[in-house]
């Protein structure tokens, strides 16, 4: 479950990013939350049903099955970051040169994307290896080391990276001097 969250946070700014590039391009946004509600409500029920099947009758092959199906879902969030932060990218690349705020946009988009570009295909990659390799196990307890390693690099690491590099604080307001209405 922490696992889908993790997708559908994620997703979420694939969303913002499709939004902006539509809106940018004079496009219609109109199906683009539908279709993320849609996605996610779709991800999860197969999820749930391959769950309550793992519950019933745990066979090999549908353990196989629901490993590549999260793999199948890292591996479109990783498309998802690399095709609308990619656009997003091109398009403020585009934009004049004089264009306040145009570099520092376009470091937080082309960083952000590769940080999670990288960090979903990864997480594909080692669910690959973990439905068809026992050693690669990513569920189990007695290797406690190595599953801290691997969510490090493939939850913690980039979720502290996208915070840090979209951290936005108000400026800081002086102090205002109190004046009475006349």
């Amino acid at each position: 479950m922490p696992g889908l969250a993790f997708f559908t946070t994620y997703a979420l700014l694939v969303l913002f990013w499709a939004e902006i590039y539509y809106q940018a391009r004079a496009m219609s946004t109109d199906g683009l939350r539908p279709t993320f509600y849609w996605i996610n409500a779709v991800i999860y029920a197969i999820q749930i049903i391959l769950w309550m099947v793992l519950w019933w009758k745990p066979v090999r092959v549908m353990i196989i099955l629901s490993k590549m199906f999260f793999a199948g879902v890292s591996l479109f969030a990783a498309f998802g970051f690399l095709l609308y932060g990619g656009r997003l990218f091109l398009m403020l690349q585009r934009f004049p040169v004089e264009s306040k705020g145009r570099r520092k946009k376009l470091q937080e988009v082309g960083y952000v994307t590769t940080i999670c570009f990288t960090c979903f295909l990864i997480r594909c990659v080692m669910m690959c290896l973990n439905a068809f390799d026992k050693a690669a196990d990513l569920d189990v307890l007695n290797h406690p080391i190595l599953n801290f390693f691997y969510y490090l690099l493939v939850e913690i690491v980039p979720s502290a990276l996208v915070l840090f590099i979209l951290r936005k604080l108000p400026p800081k307001r002086g102090i205002t001097q109190y004046h009475p209405i006349h």
